[in-house]
């Protein structure tokens, strides 16, 4: 079978029209979100995925109205939604996790996103994650830097790991013992560790400084592949996630500052984009 050849790379205009419609769309369905937070005392129905995976009315009904208007607006683009999959095989790909922190949605906890990113060739261009119960937008376009609610964001400038916060996610795809392995080596480097359920979110505090490094053995590419690039374009040092069929099967993420990026790969044993 005759290999299709690459997409040729979008002119700026093209990629103006997706970063306009990202835009509206972070909002548009934070609003939507919204809508579902503020019933979960009613009984919203509540499905398991797998441990600690959870699904709710408003996870597809988030998903369906962002890839309806994708679908619309770039027809020729492919789509790849945490809840309802899709076309893996497009170099033009919009990738989507509609609610990201759906154990803390559910339960009342105001720590959730929108995550949505455009990747062609095999690496992000666009990408936004947008927490509407705080009213936050992050937004990134490769080579343009990383906002939020439009002002720019830079990693933190920690230098010394005994300084530095550490979110590390946990995946029910490793082996608990692995985990608590890698979380024990950062605390006995006098790291702070932490968790908020929120791989997405984690992400985004990196790129805005609030915290230095997020860190997970696994982790899917709707979970993280927004965030990687608020992260590059913010100043931070990132893995190379797509490797290996990231896109499909997911893989470990490593996103630091780099004051601490070095000490945290070598912790756990996930290089660097650059090494």
């Amino acid at each position: 079978m005759a290999v299709q050849p690459k997409a040729s790379r979008m002119s700026e205009a093209e990629l103006d029209r997706r970063a306009d419609v990202c835009r509206q769309l972070l909002l548009s369905s934070g609003n939507m979100a919204m809508q579902g937070y503020s019933q979960i005392d009613a009984a919203q129905p509540v499905e398991m995925k797998g441990p600690q995976d959870f699904l709710t009315e408003t996870d597809g009904k988030v998903e369906h109205h962002i890839r309806t208007t994708l679908a619309a607006a770039f027809p020729e683009d492919g789509f790849l939604g945490e809840e309802t999959g899709g076309s893996g095989g497009s170099d033009r790909m919009w990738v989507v996790d509609p609610i990201d922190g759906t154990a803390n949605f559910m339960r009342g906890i105001p720590h959730f996103c929108v995550s949505i990113v455009f990747v062609q060739n095999g690496r992000s261009e666009i990408g936004g994650i947008a927490n509407p119960a705080i009213g936050e937008v992050y937004f990134a376009r490769r080579g343009h830097g990383a906002t939020r609610n439009g002002a720019a964001i830079h990693v933190s400038r920690t230098q010394a790991f005994d300084r530095a916060s550490v979110e590390f996610g946990w995946s029910p795809r490793i082996p608990n013992r692995d985990y608590l392995d890698k979380v024990a080596l950062v605390w006995s480097l006098g790291a702070n560790v932490r968790r908020s359920g929120s791989g997405a979110l984690g992400l985004a505090y990196v790129a805005d400084g609030r915290s230095d490094a997020y860190a997970e053995l696994h982790i899917n590419a709707w979970d993280c592949l927004a965030g990687l690039l608020l992260v590059e374009e913010a100043g931070g040092r990132v893995n190379r996630f797509l490797d290996g069929d990231g896109m499909a099967k997911g893989n470990p993420v490593l996103a630091a500052a780099p004051g601490v990026a070095a000490r945290l790969s070598q912790v756990i044993g996930v290089p660097l984009d650059d090494e």
